[in-house]
């Protein structure tokens, strides 16, 4: 099986001049075929979580749901760049499902989001890395919509760690923050109860490096989209 290496899209805030698609054979699905745009994104998830001074935020995976992700001004467009000012509130948090038939095992099952800084506190020396911004449990969808509220405690989300935002220090780049929708292993639609990182930093696994992926693997969870912003200190 040959392995391809894409240069057709440039990352410059990555500073990463390609992204690795790992096209092999196997991977050319017919789900790929038939839902190219899912493919696409599957390939920016590959962009954002490859880089040449950090680990990858979380395992290669082809994302069941497509993550829209906005904030008062502003929404995450698979790596552009926002101003920390305008990601001081939390987002709203809206879950496409676009086959033709909405599953209803996905509309009964209760999903995370999280929020992850690989970046700390910098690119080049991520000794904090990764830090813990944002944990919703406990979220239910609409089947209409397929969309969901996190800040509504009425929409039945459950704040396992608060929302805290971005705030890269001066002088550190670009950061990226990395948003992750996850769903029970195990496919259950019961409520879940998942731990509480210690601390923000390293997302309390207490090692460098330690962080979404670690949390998610003892939780029992697995990824079905993401979607990521850059943010940097106007300090530079």
């Amino acid at each position: 099986m040959a392995t391809r290496t894409c240069k057709s899209l440039e990352l410059s805030t990555c500073r990463v001049g390609y992204f690795r698609c790992n096209l092999t054979d196997s991977t050319q699905t017919q789900e790929s075929r038939d839902h190219p745009h899912r493919y696409f994104q599957h390939a920016n998830h590959i962009a954002v979580i490859s880089s040449a001074h950090t680990s990858p935020v979380i395992d290669d995976f082809l994302p069941s749901l497509t993550l829209s992700v906005d904030w008062s001004h502003k929404s995450a467009k698979l790596g552009n760049t926002i101003k920390p000012k305008k990601l001081q509130h939390q987002p709203t948090i809206t879950l496409h499902d676009s086959t033709s038939s909405i599953d209803a095992s996905k509309a009964n099952m209760t999903y995370v989001v999280t929020l992850t800084d690989p970046d700390a506190p910098s690119r080049d020396d991520p000794k904090w890395s990764e830090m813990c911004h944002w944990i919703a449990a406990n979220i239910s969808i609409h089947t209409d919509t397929l969309s969901v509220l996190p800040a509504l405690t009425s929409s039945g989300s459950d704040d396992v760690m608060p929302y805290k935002p971005p705030g890269p220090p001066p002088k550190t780049g670009k950061h990226r923050y990395v948003l992750l929708v996850f769903a029970p292993k195990n496919g259950t639609t019961e409520a879940l109860h998942l731990t509480k990182p210690k601390e923000r930093q390293h997302w309390g696994t207490g090692g460098k490096g330690g962080g979404v992926r670690d949390w998610a693997g003892e939780n029992g969870l697995v990824p079905v989209a993401a979607n990521f912003v850059y943010a940097k200190n106007k300090k530079q």
